[in-house]
């Protein structure tokens, strides 16, 4: 899988993404505090978001931090590293640092590819070595994919199955995936597309 660029990749599987969006969403509780990495679901998701109370964000995505940063009642901090030009989000050691001094009650990610075996992916190495520090500053980890990201493996891995509490998705995904999925103990929202 190519690293395409953000623009192009926000394009497809509109309505699946949107349908997502909204679902992961709707996890988001009062007063919370969340993290939202990168990835054109994440925009999706970020224009779902109705805060309750106040709500803390702190997200590599800079389309992320442009939609959530017009609330008056969300405070969002920016992690700060090298700027990816095909995905607006930053990655490396600066951004990595940032995440040791936090600890939010969910991270929602996006990922190239699904296999029960592998684990998560991403195109980027960067990027994968960014959402693993994400997934160790967050107590629940919920992951946003669209069903054609199953059964593809990214260049670059995110963590293993065990590590992730949910998965949203669309109603393409197969049987054996949904299958597959509950017996690793993750939970499954499926969203009609």
């Amino acid at each position: 899988i190519s690293d395409r660029h953000v623009n192009e990749k926000e394009k497809k599987n509109v309505a699946e993404k949107r349908a997502i969006g909204a679902a992961a969403a709707a996890l988001v509780s009062q007063d919370d505090s969340i993290i939202i990495a990168s990835g054109t679901t994440m925009a999706f998701l970020a224009r779902e978001i109705k805060p309750v109370g106040r709500l803390t964000v702190i997200t590599a995505a800079v389309p992320v931090t442009q939609i959530l940063s017009q609330h008056a009642d969300v405070d969002v901090i920016q992690l700060g590293g090298i700027t990816r030009s095909s995905s607006v989000s930053v990655v490396g050691p600066f951004a990595e640092a940032m995440l040791r001094n936090f600890n939010c009650s969910k991270l929602f990610v996006g990922v190239d590819g699904i296999d029960t075996e592998f684990g998560l992916t991403t195109t980027n190495v960067l990027e994968a070595s960014l959402n693993d520090a994400m997934i160790n500053a967050a107590q629940k980890v919920v992951v946003l994919a669209d069903s054609s990201k199953f059964g593809r493996r990214g260049f670059g891995r995110i963590c293993s199955m065990e590590r992730i509490d949910c998965i949203v998705t669309d109603d393409g995904i197969s049987e054996q995936y949904r299958r597959l999925i509950e017996e690793a103990g993750v939970d499954l929202i499926v969203v009609r597309r």
